[in-house]
């Protein structure tokens, strides 16, 4: 059996020896990018080193990075979707193209992993209005051994961007066969049955703006993903990722606490072990269950897995998320300490969810039984939201299983007219983000760096730090930990001190160092957590000094008039200002 352990050495080992360079996981949660609610790709931090900004660590690039999407929920219980899942990644920023990349997938894949290329086969982008078709990376992939009848030519074989602009381009992709029995001459891409997707190279050489328009990007880029829970199943002669054992630990416990066998319970026990798994990943990166953005997708996720609990009829009293947790945390505490280091914490959040739901899930679901003898009105949806803690997503599941219909349009509304639900929570997308890299969002991502040194003189306190933020071209979102409200004195001489410095027309400047040496020449981060061999680090002349990847002015005159507008709770020790530039 080929472990998880032994394909990320064996994926870092290739591609170290081609020139690559480890860069490290970062949170599920984004920071300052708020396209999307999780990091969804390895390649989302990255993106402005997409567009030209200068990596520290050079042109070559590889990680595995831990993912999550929401888009896939519905489709957990087959064998190979997930909602969190890592990804094996490399990059090129401007150094090799097409012809290289292919070649490292396809030498990786065949000679490293040693996966026959009978069982492979290839799709390639169709040609649109925007971009001509591919033919060249098939030409390449023939020249390494693809049979041309193993190349499929397709419109949606488009990658990106993440948010609405950004650098974008077409994609090539490479599909498993998973039966045992031969694959079939020619490959059919519907036949989404037998033929997995198990890596994908996007070539990246556009940039998409506000308007919808793509131009050519001033480089070229190379961005591979390959899912490691997909690739572990094809290594093993798997047909159920399930069955690997990055799941099997999972599978086993849920087995154990429903004294029921896996096999006749595939669908029950994939959602509950992929949910409880994502659910882990999620609170280790500081999230808590709630209504709105990442709160409200993790209450989806932890929800879903105990109603699902009940088909296995699971004793309502048995702890059904602490054992998946450990099992969860022994797995991958190896690459991912912060789990480790959360490990109550992830315990305690998901058993407090899980009794708050279990209160409440038999009435709601007599009370849906009763509702169910006709289609579901919005009113009646809302009653199972407020009262008995159902995510809509959840009503909708368990009327489609009874085939009728619910009037979510009139659930919207009443849901307004209650309490505000961010309903990008699903889709998850926003206004702007990484790829933005305005003018605007500039000048106030510029400015967080001043307020949280501002933070630290006015309320005397060098043990601030950042907890997170959102920046969008409008306003900046800062948290801190910090113990009580701020005072309007406070916040006033906070704000006046920022705009001090804004007005000492002060240079920004930019070095390059290693963690070590930007921690010895006083730079602020989170140095117990993972940064590369080199950093940057952006200093604003004996005021600020902060390890950063941009993007930033390259004056403080630049930014223009600072103005906090909020100071809020944002969580348990931890405060939130929200700020503009006017």
């Amino acid at each position: 059996m080929i472990t998880r352990e032994k394909l990320i050495e064996k994926y870092l080992s290739y591609f170290e020896s081609q020139g690559h360079k480890k860069i490290f996981s970062v949170p599920i949660i984004p920071e300052n990018d708020p396209t999307v609610l999780f990091t969804t790709a390895g390649m989302q931090p990255l993106v402005p080193y997409f567009l030209g900004q200068k990596h520290p660590l050079g042109k070559r690039l590889i990680n595995i990075q831990k993912c999550l999407r929401t888009v896939d929920i519905n489709e957990v219980g087959d064998t190979y979707h997930h909602t969190c899942f890592e990804m094996i990644g490399n990059w090129s920023l401007g150094d090799y193209w097409k012809k290289d990349a292919i070649r490292y997938t396809f030498e990786f894949l065949t000679k490293k992993l040693n996966i026959p290329i009978e069982k492979l086969a290839i799709t390639c982008f169709a040609g649109n209005k925007d971009a001509k078709k591919d033919e060249e990376s098939a030409k390449i992939w023939e020249s390494l051994g693809i049979s041309e009848k193993r190349i499929a030519f397709l419109k949606e074989n488009w990658w990106g961007p993440a948010g609405i602009t950004g650098p974008c381009g077409s994609n090539t992709e490479i599909f498993y066969w998973k039966p045992e029995t031969p694959a079939p001459e020619i490959f059919n891409p519907k036949d989404e049955e037998n033929w997995v997707e198990i890596g994908n190279d996007v070539l990246m050489e556009f940039n998409k703006n506000k308007k919808g328009e793509f131009t050519e990007l001033s480089q070229k880029n190379i961005d591979f993903g390959g899912g490691t829970e997909r690739i572990l199943a094809a290594l093993n002669n798997l047909d159920d990722n399930y069955l690997a054992e990055i799941w099997q630990p999972l599978i086993k416990i849920i087995e154990k606490l429903s004294n029921k066998s896996y096999k006749g319970n595939e669908k029950t026990m994939r959602i509950i072990a992929d949910h409880i798994k994502a659910s882990t990943f999620i609170i280790g990166d500081g999230v808590v269950p709630g209504n709105s953005e990442q709160g409200y997708v993790l209450r989806r996720l932890i929800r879903r897995a105990i109603r699902y609990s009940k088909n296995l009829e699971i004793p309502k009293d048995t702890d059904i998320t602490t054992p998946l947790v450990e099992a969860t945390i022994k797995i991958y505490k190896n690459t991912y300490p912060e789990l480790e280091k959360n490990k109550q914490k992830i315990i305690d959040e998901l058993n407090k969810e899980e009794d708050k739901f279990e209160k409440t899930l038999d009435k709601g679901l007599k009370i849906f039984e009763k509702l169910s003898t006709k289609d579901i009105s919005g009113k009646d949806a809302f009653l199972l939201y407020q009262s008995y803690g159902f995510p809509i997503e959840i009503t909708e599941e368990l009327a489609n299983e009874k085939n009728i219909k619910i009037d979510t349009e009139d659930f919207k509304k009443e849901l307004k007219k209650h309490q505000e639900l961010s309903q990008t929570a699903s889709a998850g997308m926003f206004k702007s983000g990484l790829a933005d890299n305005s003018e605007q969002t500039t000048k106030l991502h510029t400015a967080a760096h001043l307020l949280l040194a501002a933070l630290k003189i006015v309320l005397n306190d060098n043990n601030i730090h950042q907890k997170g933020s959102n920046i969008t071209p409008e306003r900046l979102r800062l948290d801190f930990n910090f113990d009580r409200k701020l005072t309007d004195e406070e916040k006033e001489k906070i704000e006046n001190l920022v705009n001090e410095k804004i007005n000492d027309e002060i240079i920004i400047e930019r070095e390059e160092m290693s963690p070590k040496e930007a921690k010895e020449n006083g730079a602020t981060g989170i140095f117990d957590g993972k940064y590369p061999d080199i950093v940057s680090v952006y200093t604003v002349k004996n005021f600020s000094k902060e390890i950063c990847t941009g993007p930033h002015v390259k004056n403080t005159k630049d930014i223009g008039k600072f103005k906090i507008k909020k100071e809020q709770s944002s969580s348990s020790g931890v405060r939130r200002i929200k700020a503009i530039l006017e």
